[in-house]
């Protein structure tokens, strides 16, 4: 467990209270998970739906979590997500100045959608591209990215990342 912690950048305490249910990690601690024990974040993530059935979200249903473990951090509703789903949905509502972590880094392919707001878009040796209401950007999600909201407003973003299927999963 020390190690996955260090690899994690997590404490091995933190990990352990996961372990045992008395801690919920972030959005941020589920990726750096995943991304050491080699998984797809989606793995990882709280189920929402059977990934073979059809299922609907009303407005203020599906499992909210923190971008981040800093105070004042973004929250992202899962809207399709859990073990077996090959599409991990997120709705992101982001006051400005909110968290939204550091970098992330998946397996897949992501597209990330601004409804309203701007936001910045940095990809890790790419450049960094400001997107409005309307626009969004579609990159392989192994490269390393990261959002800042940009002015004073807030900004609602969908973030979709298609993840490969594994080999044994059914069609």
């Amino acid at each position: 467990m020390r190690a996955l912690a260090r690899m994690a950048e997590m404490s091995q305490p933190f990990l352990s209270h996961v372990e045992k249910g008395t801690a919920s990690p972030s959005l941020s601690s589920l990726y750096r998970l995943a991304h050491a024990l080699g998984l797809p974040p989606s793995e990882l993530m709280p189920t929402v739906g059977a990934p073979r059935d059809v299922n609907v979200l009303r407005r203020g249903e599906g499992r909210e979590l923190p971008v981040s473990e800093a105070p004042g951090a973004a929250y992202g509703r899962l809207l399709s997500a859990g073990a077996g789903h090959v599409l991990e949905v997120v709705e992101y509502r982001v006051a400005s100045g909110a968290d939204l972590g550091d970098w992330f880094e998946s397996d897949g392919e992501m597209t990330v959608y601004v409804a309203d707001g701007t936001i910045e878009v940095t990809l890790e040796g790419q450049g960094s591209w400001q997107l409005g209401a309307g626009e969004a950007i579609s990159h392989p999600a192994d490269i390393r990215h990261r959002w800042a909201v940009v002015g004073d407003g807030p900004a609602r973003v969908l973030l979709s990342v298609a993840h490969a299927r594994p080999a044994s999963a059914p069609r």
